[in-house]
């Protein structure tokens, strides 16, 4: 896979597929390890910025799609 592709789950988190480059604030890379990844959305998570699964235990919820209304 060339190409990145960014998938937003109901009541879960990001998960970004294909090639990728992930840094901090202050532009340091973090080293994911994988070319798949989940990225946290509800912001609970222990692993930050990953997915631990924190999202179902706090019952996070979010849409999938984009909400009516914002720009792109």
């Amino acid at each position: 896979m060339s190409e990145t592709l960014i998938t937003p789950y109901r009541d879960g988190p990001l998960l970004v597929r294909g090639p990728f480059r992930l840094v901090d604030q202050d532009g340091n890379e973090i080293d994911t390890g994988r070319e798949t990844v989940a990225l946290c959305r509800c912001g609970k998570s222990r692993l930050r910025p990953f997915c631990d699964g924190t999202h179902n235990l706090i019952r996070f919820k979010a849409p999938s799609g984009a909400e009516q209304g914002r720009a792109a």
